[in-house]
């Protein structure tokens, strides 16, 4: 594996080729988001929306009636093969099938998930290109959907330092964007429980990479079970306050527009990442569900993403979550 000595001038030589960079582009910013969309308030809401990760084996559309059939009102997909560099273009009969079938179950919050290859944040040229091309397909297949979110994790240090990974992945970024009109999108900056030398284990890793990128429209999804191996102790009423206030201080809590919602089958601050059903794992049920009703984030969109070990496992975690929400706190 080969690293950069200097990321910031060989990632600029590398990527002029790629017709997505000019000068301005590798210089960065970290000003503040003057009139940027995070500076407005958001509406409050009696309950989070809810959803879960949906298959898309019958077509994208099919995702949308699954989440609407089982009472949900969101829902998150893949938009392709997520263990693959390649994918399938979108046909324009698939994109106005999907169109009209979210306006038909209204939905109100739809994310795509980017595949698992990405590395915004990779040492190695050669994944390092790979992945702003894959992502920026990712984003341009989004905008083509019409989808309100798209979640990223931000990539893996392996083979530089933490602080070299963290200007990378902010400067892979805006190459990635470049020239693209997002209309409605937003990117979503998913913190990490750390595993693998992922940056995004710490809430303020995320908040770096968004005063980094002032111009795009960015915001943070939060889960739950990443942030409890990652060291942020959720399972007390104190202590999910006191990460409430880390995330309020790093990204702002307006900023958080998902959560993934998930129980974690490792332990505290073990840096791995391992989903598990709700209540059967090392948070709890009784933490859970303090975490869904906190007001604080009611304006987000909780969606599962647990184990597909049981169909009925599934329905018993939406079960949960919706008694979490509808439930007064």
């Amino acid at each position: 594996m080969r690293t950069f000595a200097d990321p910031f001038a060989t990632f600029a030589l590398n990527l002029r080729s790629m017709r997505i960079i000019n000068a301005k582009d590798a210089k960065g910013s970290a000003k503040g988001r003057k009139g940027s969309w995070m500076a407005k308030t958001l509406s409050n809401t009696k309950r989070p929306k809810i959803g879960f990760h949906a298959p898309i084996k019958g077509g994208l559309h099919e995702s949308l009636i699954v989440a609407k059939d089982t009472g949900c009102d969101a829902v998150q997909i893949f938009s392709r093969n997520p263990r693959g560099w390649l994918a399938k273009p979108l046909t324009k009969a698939a994109i106005d099938l999907f169109r009209k079938t979210r306006k038909q179950t209204k939905l109100s919050a739809v994310l795509i998930h980017t595949n698992y290859l990405i590395n915004l944040a990779a040492a190695d040229e050669t994944i390092l290109l790979k992945s702003i091309a894959s992502f920026r397909e990712e984003v341009e297949r989004a905008i083509l959907l019409g989808v309100d979110y798209l979640v990223l994790h931000p990539g893996s240090a392996r083979g530089s330092s933490e602080s070299d990974a963290i200007r990378i992945c902010a400067l892979s970024l805006k190459l990635a964007c470049k020239g693209l009109r997002f209309g409605k999108l937003r990117i979503l900056l998913e913190n990490t429980a750390g595993q693998g030398q992922c940056i995004g284990n710490r809430f303020e890793h995320l908040g770096a990479i968004m005063a980094a990128c002032p111009k795009l429209p960015l915001g943070v999804c939060v889960d739950t079970a990443h942030s409890f191996t990652a060291g942020y102790d959720i399972r007390e009423a104190d202590g999910l306050e006191a990460t409430l206030e880390i995330i309020r201080r790093a990204v702002g809590l307006r900023n958080v527009r998902a959560v993934h919602f998930n129980d974690s089958r490792a332990p505290y601050n073990s840096r791995v990442d391992r989903h598990w059903h709700i209540g059967e794992g090392h948070i709890g049920r009784e933490a859970l569900r303090r975490f869904a009703q906190h007001p604080k984030l009611r304006h987000a969109a909780f969606i599962l993403e647990t184990p597909y070990d049981d169909p009925r496992a599934d329905l018993k975690n939406l079960e949960a979550l919706r008694s979490f929400v509808d439930a007064k706190p």
